[in-house]
């Protein structure tokens, strides 16, 4: 090996963040073979696959949850996938938050959202819990709302008589999870961003559907709307 070889080498090699994490990201979800692939864990598919492209391993057993450490971007995140089926996540998360005094605005939340069409995302630093009983309960035992969070369109009910359970706990088809596939490298980058302080940014790149939707700058002349994009660092 060269000189030249070992100087990329250690250019290439990225030093571990050691310490306790300065974000919690909680991917809601149930436990349970027979709830895999339905379309209220998407949360928890999402996380997966975030802590896969950042090389890390669930499998510690604490705060209610299943675990892993993430750095992402020179930032320690604990992942969190709750046990504690999906009505008490806020066990699981002010668990974590209380032992690592971390405050809800470093504790970031993806759910699922049948209000929007699957594979979309809208990103919010705060809100109310939307009717959604997983991020209720975290709102609820913590005393906050500012939390950001990653809603995930799961798709709206194929008709209005459709039970609401019997739809959010179906399987997705297979080319919806292809849609997913691709929407979970977008929630990364997103999460890339967020753990950055740069929520802001994150939504105005990844925010999709009606939403996305901004208001024309005034003027005296007409002007064309446009958008920023870009790619996560």
């Amino acid at each position: 090996m060269s000189i030249f070889d070992l100087f990329k080498q250690i250019e290439s090699q990225t030093p571990t963040v050691t310490g306790p994490p300065e974000y919690i990201i909680a991917g809601l979800g149930n436990i349970g073979e027979k709830y895999q692939n339905t379309r209220h864990n998407a949360g928890f598919m999402m996380i997966d696959a975030f802590a896969e492209k950042h090389g890390a391993k669930f499998g510690k057993h604490q705060f209610k949850s299943n675990t892993a450490m993430a750095e992402c971007g020179g930032v320690r995140c604990l992942l969190l996938k709750p046990d504690t089926f999906m009505n008490l996540s806020g066990q699981a998360v002010t668990e974590a938050m209380q032992f690592y005094q971390i405050p809800p605005e470093h504790v970031i939340v993806i759910y699922d959202d049948i209000n929007l069409g699957v594979g979309e995302l809208r990103i919010r630093k705060k809100g109310s819990d939307g009717g959604h009983n997983g991020m209720k309960n975290i709102i609820y035992l913590s005393g906050a709302d500012n939390f950001p969070r990653i809603r995930v369109g799961i798709g709206q009910k194929p008709h209005p008589d459709y039970d609401l359970a019997d739809w959010v706990l179906s399987a997705f088809s297979p080319a919806e999870r292809d849609i997913l596939a691709e929407t979970a490298n977008t929630v990364s980058e997103a999460l890339a961003l967020m753990v950055k302080d740069q929520t802001d940014l994150a939504m105005n790149r990844y925010n999709t559907g009606k939403q996305k939707k901004a208001k024309a700058p005034k003027s005296d002349a007409p002007a064309q709307q446009s958008e920023e994009g870009g790619t996560c660092s």
